[in-house]
């Protein structure tokens, strides 16, 4: 599609491009919506600079994509609920940040989210910054005998390491972050490996580090070396791209086909992010 409403700005090979010519508090025309979604679909993530988005225009773009999904486990903003709220204050030095590792959102949840939406309100200095990955370039990568392998293998989700009685957020205590563990940490949910975009019909890797434990029918010390390999190949550098935040920028970004990490980078100031979460439906295999 060329565009005529919107510019769209690749940041890195694989993935990612930031979108100029939109003011996201106004209502969008169907031109303009459709060229947004197909960027959507061509980048995987998109970034909005110099956007001035109160807590009820953020919610209504998202609505676009599709309907608010509630996050597992993570309290919602009492004035919002269909948001949540990232915040690590200036004070909280030496704790884990909320999203610090490799992960798919949801992806434990038998219809894992479509994507989120991500608004910038305070950032740092320097810092902050959160890397995207694209797995569909992840697995075009992959050698014919591997695809072979993978064809038709299924693969088992689990929120337990996150979000269970040990979890590496619940545990730790995250500052500014308060979670609810009475919906079921330690379910567990099968996916397809393999999976077809429902948009594109790309093939892309459906699995993560952050809750993909182990192989249908495999345990866990089976699945490992497999899992581990998929796992960095996943976020080998030439698959990703990195984003510098600013305050006021919003990034969505498509969970089918991508995989995300905020690095906590910035002990000594704060950032507040808030964040919508679009429902999805249950991958199907490639």
């Amino acid at each position: 599609m060329a565009y005529h409403s919107i510019a769209a700005r690749p940041i890195a090979g694989a993935l990612g491009a930031e979108i100029e010519g939109v003011d996201l508090s106004l209502p969008l025309d169907n031109r303009t919506w459709s060229e947004i979604l197909d960027a959507f679909h061509r980048y995987g993530v998109i970034f909005f600079r110099r956007q001035n988005l109160t807590p009820e225009q953020h919610k209504a773009f998202s609505l676009r994509f599709g309907p608010h999904q509630r996050v597992p486990f993570v309290n919602p903003w009492d004035a919002h609920p269909e948001m949540i709220r990232v915040v690590k204050e200036a004070g909280d030095r030496g704790v884990r940040n909320f999203g610090g590792s490799w992960h798919s959102d949801l992806s434990y949840l038998p219809a894992p989210a479509l994507g989120s939406a991500l608004y910038a309100v305070e950032v740092p200095v320097h810092g902050g910054d959160t890397l995207w990955a694209s797995m569909g370039a992840a697995y075009a990568a992959l050698s014919d005998g591997m695809r072979r392998l993978l064809a038709g293998l299924a693969a088992v989700h689990s929120p337990t390491a996150a979000y269970g009685s040990r979890g590496r957020y619940v545990d730790q205590r995250l500052a500014g972050m308060a979670f609810d563990t009475s919906d079921q940490p330690d379910r567990e949910t099968v996916h397809p490996v393999v999976i077809a975009h429902p948009a594109t019909g790309r093939k892309c890797l459906f699995v993560n580090g952050g809750y993909t434990i182990r192989f249908a029918g495999q345990t866990e010390a089976e699945s490992k070396p497999l899992l581990d390999y998929l796992n960095a190949h996943a976020v080998r550098p030439e698959f990703t791209c990195r984003f510098r935040w600013s305050s006021g920028t919003l990034a969505v970004w498509d969970n089918r086909c991508t995989q995300h990490f905020a690095i906590n980078d910035y002990d000594g100031s704060r950032r507040e992010m808030r964040r919508t979460t679009i429902a999805g439906a249950a991958p199907r295999p490639a």
